[in-house]
């Protein structure tokens, strides 16, 4: 599959979601409509990453006539895996890439398809050392994953990067039950100490960590 940095398909294929993808995050998907499996073909053929972008209204499948409203940030997704499960469904597993930003409205093709025409590139965070302050919120996260784990599951994929403050974020961000607006705000905050900050602050509002 291309490279994380590879430049950006122009138009990119669009897979609108009822959830915020973050940079790093794994998703799952269960693909039977035949423009979402066109679009896994497309992308497979290509070699090359699909957006996805949260839907502000509507629905992501079924009656195509709706009226639909997406988030102007995104996330690539990257095609890791991809398995029949029977005739006419797939599924997928993909890992999150960079942000990406909508520079033009988006465009639905006679088949249903969203794409959006112009996009460009969101900055990927910098690395940063979580500060002492974070330390709770970083052994919090590493005891999440530890009890996780027991369980089986393995919800993020390795390596984990616990020294970087926005790797931790997003993690944070994808358990915690927030609104989808709330999510939205938080990946598209490009500054990682300070979405670090606010999970850390809800993290404590909500006495999941103290001190």
């Amino acid at each position: 599959m291309a490279a994380d940095n590879a430049p950006l398909p122009q138009p990119l294929p669009l897979f609108p979601l009822r959830t915020v993808l973050f940079p790093g995050a794994l998703l799952g998907l269960r693909v039977f409509e035949a423009r979402y499996l066109d679009l896994v073909s497309e992308c497979l053929r290509r070699q090359t990453p699909f957006g996805v972008v949260c839907l502000k209204q509507g629905v992501e499948s079924g009656d195509l006539s709706g009226a639909v409203r997406l988030e102007d940030v995104g996330v690539l997704a990257r095609l890791d895996e991809v398995d029949a499960e029977e005739a006419g469904i797939l599924r997928v597993r993909c890992t999150g890439l960079a942000r990406f930003r909508i520079k033009a409205p988006p465009e639905q093709r006679d088949n249903g398809l969203w794409v959006a025409p112009a996009v460009e590139p969101v900055a990927s965070d910098a690395p940063h050392m979580p500060g002492p302050a974070m330390l709770q919120t970083v052994q919090a996260l590493a005891e999440a994953i530890r009890k996780l784990a027991e369980r089986g599951t393995e919800p993020f994929a390795r390596p984990y990067r616990l020294d970087d403050a926005g790797w931790v974020a997003n993690r944070w961000c994808e358990l915690l039950p927030v609104p989808m607006a709330a999510k939205q705000k938080l990946m598209e905050l490009e500054d990682p100490v300070i979405r670090l900050s606010l999970v850390d602050g809800f993290l404590r509002d909500k006495k999941v960590v103290f001190g």
